[in-house]
């Protein structure tokens, strides 16, 4: 499973997810919003795909048309609105055990800097390890983790079961202003689910 169809994926799950939709042409978005654009191809590398990410909806639009242009024959592209990370991280789950890394605010600052808070890693059978700032996610967050870890484990069985990982990128996270404020309640969201 690639970002294309995990995004489907992700949709028709119990997962707590962003409610995104696939632009189009013709899509308008709401003014007093900032947003995000995303590409996902059905085939072919799906990694480093060009993204608008908390942007107001004038470029949002002029982005999504730019990647419908160059990407709508081979995926889509999707919008949904920005939210504000306060922690984020990526579920790594197998068949023996699950990786819950975590970092503070935005994913980018894992995946492209390599930072981490913390590493807890959960094996079947043992203690759960820490690696880093053990305090830096509380008990109920690691508990909802794991919860939604293991739904995404009864859902993909049968590949975890042919020896494959199943990676799911989330973040608690708020809503946010045009002004990038941070508004509402806290809430967590998954944004991406995909097989290695």
């Amino acid at each position: 499973m690639n970002k294309y169809m995990g995004f489907y994926e992700l949709n028709s799950s119990s997962l707590p997810t962003v409610p995104w939709q696939q632009f189009m042409p013709d899509t308008r978005l709401d003014k007093g919003l900032l947003w995000t654009v995303r590409v996902a191809v059905e085939s072919g590398n799906d990694h480093n795909l060009p993204r608008a990410v908390g942007v107001p909806a004038d470029e949002a639009e002029l982005k999504g048309n730019e990647f419908l242009s160059e990407y709508g024959s081979n995926g889509i592209v999707i919008y949904y609105p920005y939210f504000i990370a306060e922690k984020s991280g990526v579920l790594d789950i197998n068949g023996h055990r699950t990786v819950i890394e975590a970092v503070e605010k935005d994913l980018w600052n894992l995946v492209t800097f390599g930072r981490k808070n913390v590493t807890v890693i959960l094996e079947k059978g043992q203690e759960e390890e820490y690696f880093g700032q053990a305090d830096f996610l509380d008990k109920n967050e690691i508990d909802e983790l794991v919860k939604y870890a293991s739904v995404i484990s009864g859902r993909y069985r049968q590949e975890l079961s042919e020896g494959k990982f199943i990676l799911a990128e989330w973040s608690y996270a708020y809503n946010t202003d045009i002004h990038y404020k941070p508004i509402g309640e806290r809430y967590l969201v998954f944004y991406e689910l995909r097989t290695i």
